[in-house]
């Protein structure tokens, strides 16, 4: 045995003034009495104590003696050798993913797990250190190697289930680094097993999985998207997926929402295994949260609801100058969304906000804004009109752009096309084989030019499915693709939002009346579903959010914080999305691994200074006891 502070043993010192107050002879007070009749009878029946007839109080003296010698032992610290060879560094890493949420285990499995991992804690030796890693959404310390159990439990305390994706793998890499391959080193998972290589992870010597869970069936959305459709203006569609991750067959029904209102019910009748994927076509134009909702009752409720955003979209005043053309009045009256003016002259100003768009005949000089120009017969300030091309074969297309997006041209007949040569170059979206551009664009700032010189009377584009695509395409770009689609993301996704749209700038119609005020445009936070709220940092146009561990809506918030928010600034929506995650059906290779095999750390869980306090408590106690039985004085 060792002391770590053998200086403590000074303490031993304080022997010599308790013998000393044991032998020292009481000095009785003198005091006059009327008579010593009686004083006398009771010297008879006990005879004076001398100095050292003290002496026969031994055992109070040896008690006093003992505890003395045991509280300058516990200030020394004494340990034993092989504490210090045999303690232990563990890691725990807890998962907190999605699929620990279900209640299959009361009153959940992440519960139960970390009941397990409390025990853990309460199973440290006085020379075991501890780390606590997290395996949710990001893997990540919690508590770095600690030998203080209160910390620890904290650190556990602290740890929130979420609607995340798993780590498992990379976080038990994690903790194998924070060992740096130490000895005595083991990391201990506490999972439900329900991840991609779990057994084989399990069979790690370093490593030792303790599983909570069954095998339990469950029905959940494994996807949810929106999307406005490709031909309809004002339509949209829906993408569902359901899985029905059990042996046994399933039977519930789906409902979609957009708002309050009802859009769809879907009866489900699944196969055990069974992935039902479905498109629902719709309209609306004012947009709205769409909902999806599962009626059945399992074990994991947060796939069991999914959401998605249905931007609102707005009215385009579009006013097309022109001699009369059939095809282009057609094509923008087959729109909902566009309100046409047709006039021979052009405005004198066009109104903030408007499209015009110029057929063959073309001002000298194009007015500011947004303009479209089809089939120019004149040149102006942005280029010279030249001859005409026989039969352009297209052999270039720009397919990234979202102008050209579903469009395809390389067999479109395009006879009569006017070669024009720009004063500057212009953003080709389509090129000929001899080089022309026939389809290009200039954008700087709110000004936006496009350009298509096709002869819309001599060609068969007008007839093709390719040209109200075009048209709704380059409305949309002009628009700025307001009211386009925002995908709905999975849980534990980082994305990219746009600040500098949203702070000190008139907003785009549709999403809002009035501009923040300077004062606070600049703050922004983020807002969970369940009200957790997180600053942003401020003063940027553009900033990471996430990672999203949350089913539900999302919100940024702009200005002073309050909670919820009368008027977000924008909204992202988050779905558990994860078919490993709605899969919560435990491996049943890993079922026997019911509870750690290191919570029992042995007799000598304490350090010996405990053991040393504790037992000099107890010849207080003694002593005590021993006093009020009148056996010492």
């Amino acid at each position: 045995m060792s002391l770590a502070h053998p200086a403590a043993l000074a303490w031993l010192a304080l022997a010599a003034p308790i013998v000393i107050f044991y032998i020292l002879k009481i000095r009785l007070r003198r005091v006059p009495v009327s008579t010593i009749l009686f004083w006398q009878q009771i010297f008879e029946e006990k005879q004076p104590r001398s100095i050292w007839r003290h002496l026969r109080h031994l055992l109070s003296l040896l008690v006093q003696l003992a505890m003395l010698l045991l509280l300058a032992f516990a200030l020394a610290e004494p340990f034993f050798n092989w504490e210090i060879a045999q303690a232990r560094r563990l890691v725990l890493v807890l998962d907190n993913s999605a699929s620990m949420r279900a209640a299959d285990v009361a009153p959940s499995r992440f519960d139960e797990a970390r009941q397990l991992a409390r025990r853990s804690i309460d199973g440290l030796r006085a020379r075991d250190e501890m780390a606590i890693v997290v395996a949710g959404t990001q893997p990540r310390v919690v508590c770095g190697l600690s030998g203080h159990q209160r910390t620890l439990r904290q650190a556990l305390d602290s740890i929130e289930p979420s609607d995340g994706p798993t780590c498992a793998p990379e976080a038990v890499e994690l903790a194998r680094r924070l060992l740096s391959g130490g000895e005595n080193g083991r990391v201990v998972l506490v999972s439900d097993g329900c991840f991609e290589g779990a057994a084989a992870l399990a069979e790690g010597k370093d490593i030792e999985l303790v599983v909570v869970g069954a095998r339990t069936a469950n029905v959940g959305i494994t996807r949810f998207q929106v999307r406005r459709s490709l031909l309809d203006p004002i339509g949209y569609e829906i993408l569902a997926e359901v899985q029905n991750a059990s042996e046994e067959p399933a039977k519930c029904r789906m409902e979609l929402d957009l708002g309050e209102d009802v859009v769809d019910v879907a009866p489900l009748e699944l196969k055990p295994g069974e992935v039902w994927v479905h498109v629902f076509e719709k309209t609306s134009a004012e947009g709205g949260v769409l909902t999806a909702r599962l009626d059945h009752e399992d074990a994991l409720a947060c796939d069991n609801s999914a959401w998605a955003l249905l931007p609102r979209r707005e009215m385009l005043p579009v006013t097309l100058v022109s001699e009369g053309n059939l095809f282009l009045e057609k094509v923008f009256e087959a729109n909902p969304l566009v309100k046409l003016t047709v006039v021979k002259q052009p405005p004198a100003k066009p109104a903030p906000g408007s499209i015009t768009v110029f057929h063959r005949k073309t001002p000298e000089r194009l007015p500011k804004g947004l303009v479209w120009v089809i089939d120019p017969a004149g040149s102006c300030d942005r280029w010279q009109a030249g001859e005409k091309l026989e039969n352009p074969i297209v052999t270039a297309q720009d397919k990234d752009s979202p102008l050209m997006a579903y469009v395809r041209l390389d067999n479109v007949i395009m006879p009569e096309a006017r070669k024009l040569t720009f004063a500057e170059p212009p953003k080709v979206l389509v090129g000929a084989v001899t080089g022309e551009p026939l389809y290009a664009y200039f954008a700087s700032g709110d000004d936006k030019v496009l350009v298509l010189s096709v002869n819309l009377d001599q060609g068969d584009l007008p007839l093709r499915t390719a040209f109200p695509i075009m048209a709704t395409n380059a409305l949309g770009w002009f628009a700025g693709h307001r009211g386009e689609l925002r995908e709905s993301l999975a849980t534990g996704a980082i994305t990219e939002v746009d600040l500098a749209a949203k702070a000190g700038q008139k907003p785009a119609p549709g999403e809002g009346d009035s501009a923040k005020p300077a004062s606070d445009a600049s703050l922004f936070s983020l807002v969970a579903p369940g009200g957790r709220r997180r600053a942003l940092p401020p003063g940027l146009a553009q900033t990471t959010v996430g990672p999203l561990d949350e089913c539900g809506l999302w919100q940024v918030a702009a200005g002073e914080a309050k909670s919820p928010p009368e008027k977000p600034a924008l909204e992202l929506a988050c779905n558990l999305a994860n078919r490993q995650e709605s899969d919560v059906r435990t491996p049943e290779t890993l079922l026997e691994r019911r509870a750690p095999s290191h919570a029992a750390a042995g007799m000598l869980v304490r350090p010996v200074w405990f053991y040393l306090i504790a037992l000099a408590w107890l010849l207080a106690a003694v002593e005590w006891y021993l006093y009020q039985r009148r056996w010492i004085s």
